[in-house]
């Protein structure tokens, strides 16, 4: 039986919506949904055309790496030590009372495997696997301040509330785990702090939020609410459950425009899912005592980014989508972010780094998971060859320039593209954005960067705005 107000609400626009329906068939905008993406919007979706990757691990270097003190060699930079650079802007940077000379590298750099790659020494065991990575010398960005910067590079926008990458990755996807969040992220676990702009780095923006990445607290019970009150143990729980997902699916019927609703029956299910997947995945003592000692579980200077290195290996192996791991909190000696000392603040993250990453890759390749699994290694910005004055010499941030390497996941090992100039000032020669970088993630994974969007107040957005291209010579 129907009340007069389900009569009205139904009755009314049906012959209306039989013409629109036509209308739009006929100008090709009728797109049939994906099978049970309504009902579960982390269902597997078809990618637009065949992928290189299933899966992303971005090593986000947070703070700001030195690309000439990590690996765009310069030896330019030791001739001209002391001098000024001609035409500088002293703007440039984040301090612009503090502009001294240029300065060379405090490290000596070094090649390294068949590829004759120059590597700095703070990476001894990454400089080993050089042949899997595929470096951009010529990346930059459009702020040089941190928040903006970080939001740029992980939405595509200066701005915060926009989706980042890997919940575009997500919503155009889905998840092939049933049982685990598709986008995971981890941050800085030696009490520095998130990254600034907080959960915004890893949000979704206007996308429907089960596309948002779920945090894994870096010390203590890692996700929240993950055990269920023991009130609800045993079919109780699930029995509530079904009763919530019933009387929710009736709901959405009604209103099926309300793309959240999907998305809250979704994360409660995920979530009792998770209650016993969860665990076990994150259960690092199933890993033989050769694994743990390769990734650096028994070094302490580099045991918490080891084990949060290899929970991504783990999650990658049960299906996870997209992984995020941040090196570095804050700001300044809490992350790569070396105003001051830029010796010393490179030494110490890099010390933490240099062998857990060196170890994920040498693991993934050894399972068989590195041609499907695109890593990713780098920051907010670069930094600027002059020093910035102090009583130890550092760098001040440079968005004209920056390096990215990526390995796995089809890309082309073994080569580098692009170039900065000769002090590593700016970015000249196949110039990258982060719109290209954002193109290219997105078409290893199977996805068209202008195919993929979400219709937000009347407009298709998508990840790389209106720009983007994706950059050829990095894709194998």
């Amino acid at each position: 039986m129907l009340n007069r107000r389900q009569i009205l609400s139904q009755a009314g626009g049906g012959a209306g919506l039989l013409g629109l329906s036509m209308l739009l068939r006929d100008e090709g905008r009728l797109i049939a949904d994906e099978p049970n993406s309504k009902l579960d919007p982390l269902s597997p979706k078809t990618a637009h055309f065949e992928a290189k990757a299933k899966a992303v691990i971005w090593l986000f270097i947070n703070g700001g790496p030195s690309q000439v003190d990590t690996w765009d060699y310069k030896p330019e930079l030791e001739k001209f030590h002391g001098k000024d650079l001609d035409g500088f802007d002293k703007f440039t940077g984040f301090f612009s009372g503090s502009v001294g000379p240029l300065m060379k590298s405090p490290f000596q750099f070094n090649q390294h495997g068949e590829s004759g790659k120059w590597v700095s020494e703070i990476f001894p065991n990454l400089a080993k696997h050089v042949d899997k990575m595929a470096f951009v010398h010529s990346a930059y960005t459009k702020s040089n301040n941190h928040s903006p910067a970080l939001f740029m590079m992980n939405t595509g926008f200066t701005q915060m509330g926009y989706p980042c990458v890997g919940a575009w990755a997500t919503y155009g996807l889905g998840s092939e785990s049933r049982d685990l969040p598709a986008f995971v992220v981890m941050s800085d676990p030696k009490g520095r702090g998130l990254p600034k702009g907080y959960s915004l780095n890893w949000g979704t923006g206007f996308l429907p939020s089960v596309y948002q990445g779920t945090w894994l607290k870096p010390s203590g019970v890692q996700i929240d609410n993950l055990a269920a009150p023991a009130e609800l143990s045993g079919t109780r729980q699930r029995a509530q459950l079904d009763l919530l997902a019933s009387l929710n699916q009736q709901h959405q019927q009604l209103h099926s425009s309300e793309s959240e609703f999907a998305a809250r029956i979704e994360s409660f299910e995920l979530a009792y899912r998770m209650q016993s997947a969860a665990p076990e995945a994150l259960d690092l003592s199933r890993e033989s005592a050769q694994t743990q000692s390769l990734y650096g579980l028994d070094d302490q200077r580099c045991s918490h980014f080891a084990k949060q290195c290899l929970v991504a290996r783990r999650m990658v192996e049960h299906g996870v989508r997209f992984v995020q791991i941040y090196s570095g909190g804050m700001e300044n000696q809490r992350s790569w972010d070396g105003h001051a000392d830029i010796q010393g603040n490179h030494s110490e993250f890099a010390g933490e780094t240099d062998k857990p990453i060196a170890a994920l890759l040498e693991d993934l390749a050894q399972r068989g998971l590195l041609d499907s699994t695109l890593v990713i290694w780098g920051g907010e910005f670069g930094r600027l060859p002059v020093t910035q004055t102090g009583a130890k010499p550092g760098r001040d941030h440079n968005p004209h320039a920056m390096t990215f390497w990526f390995a796995g996941g089809g890309i082309k090992a073994g080569t580098s593209y692009g170039a900065s100039d000769e002090v590593g000032h700016k970015a000249v020669e196949n110039r990258v954005s982060v719109h290209d970088l954002h193109a290219t993630i997105l078409h290893l994974l199977g996805l068209d960067h202008q195919r993929l969007t979400f219709r937000h107040n009347g407009r298709d957005f998508r990840l790389t705005d209106v720009e983007g291209n994706v950059i050829r010579g990095l894709v194998s």
